[in-house]
């Protein structure tokens, strides 16, 4: 785990928006990480696809997970 350097605006619209989706400012910051670096390499998907992309990889994590 590292430290980021973000500018004070970015904190406060990460704020913001960690309120209205009922994250910690921490996993909002990592939500939009991830939503961002899958856009780049994915510049073709959209944000609904996006997202499904993100869940289908947590439901194998889960999986993974529960494996006997």
């Amino acid at each position: 785990m590292g430290i980021v350097k973000i500018s004070d605006e970015l904190h406060d619209e990460i704020r913001k928006a960690s309120t209205v989706m009922a994250r910690s400012i921490n996993s909002q910051a990592e939500y939009w990480i991830k939503i961002g670096m899958l856009a780049e390499l994915n510049p073709q998907l959209s944000y609904s696809d996006l997202c499904k992309k993100l869940l289908r990889n947590q439901v194998l994590t889960l999986e993974e997970l529960t494996r006997d």
